[in-house]
């Protein structure tokens, strides 16, 4: 397993493109390993290819890539990047080994996370009605859906409660009984972002219906609680809407935190 970050140049026209259509976004990123058909579907269990975009600043958007294979972003470098500085010692991005990192997790540990996911539940409004998949769409349910137990177990971690004396609100609650996750718990909705866009035309031309994804950026702070699902978790990813840039978990050494 490898994980790759590549720097998207946002003055070019390619990479608006790009930016602009999570559908375009897949297409490009799965086109950086020769082995891997774009309409491959990994059997269940096996690692797969994920990726993510993270927005620092509106000049400072970075794409992370995990994948089986070692990728070769030199048509990325092209449409979004900065070729003219690119050369045999800077192809114009990062790879490194996964396997380091997935061999040093151990139960107990702590580390900082972030996770883009696309949350979502079933409903039924009326009775006999088949059940729908709806999207969350206020943090704490957003919240909610992550700080599931039989998730979190299924993932392999657990989100890292605040101590008590952290917690602006007692008991993690509103004025209102209902509970609120985002003070009890080590955990922030960044962005929430609606994107809607154009599939692929089907054969014969007909365009198909268009797709609306609901993404969902978390930080926060996990434990490890079963090293082998994380593992499984940080190569296959989390919930719905994988292509689309959905389900990369990513950990980070925690700092200190200053007195």
């Amino acid at each position: 397993m490898f994980l790759t970050r590549f720097r998207v140049n946002t003055a070019r026209p390619g990479a608006r493109r790009l930016l602009s259509s999570p559908q375009a976004m897949h297409a490009a990123v799965m086109s950086s390993f020769p082995h891997i058909l774009p309409s491959d579907t990994p059997q269940p269990g096996a690692p797969r290819v994920l990726w993510r975009l993270d927005q620092h600043a509106r000049a400072e958007v970075l794409l992370y890539i995990v994948s089986p294979e070692r990728p070769d972003l030199t048509h990325l470098v092209e449409q979004a990047g900065w070729p003219a500085v690119t050369g045999p010692d800077n192809p114009g991005w990062q790879t490194r080994p996964y396997a380091p990192l997935l061999d040093r997790l151990t139960a107990g540990d702590r580390w900082a996370f972030r996770l883009t996911a696309n949350p979502v539940h079933t409903i039924r409004r009326t009775e006999g009605e088949p059940r729908k998949i709806t999207a969350h769409l206020t943090p704490i349910h957003q919240m909610g859906w992550l700080l599931d137990e039989k998730r979190q177990q299924r993932l392999g971690f657990r989100i890292c409660e605040k101590p008590a004396e952290s917690r602006l609100l007692p008991e993690g609650t509103t004025h209102q009984k209902r509970p609120h996750p985002g003070d009890r718990y080590e955990l922030t909705v960044r962005d929430t972002r609606s994107l809607a866009f154009d599939k692929t035309r089907s054969p014969g031309g007909r365009r198909d219906k268009p797709v609306t994804v609901v993404t969902v950026t978390f930080e926060g702070r996990l434990e490890i609680t079963d090293p082998d699902a994380l593992r499984r978790t940080l190569t296959q990813g989390i919930g719905r809407a994988r292509a689309y840039g959905c389900g990369l978990l990513t950990l980070a050494p925690l700092t200190p935190k200053t007195p």
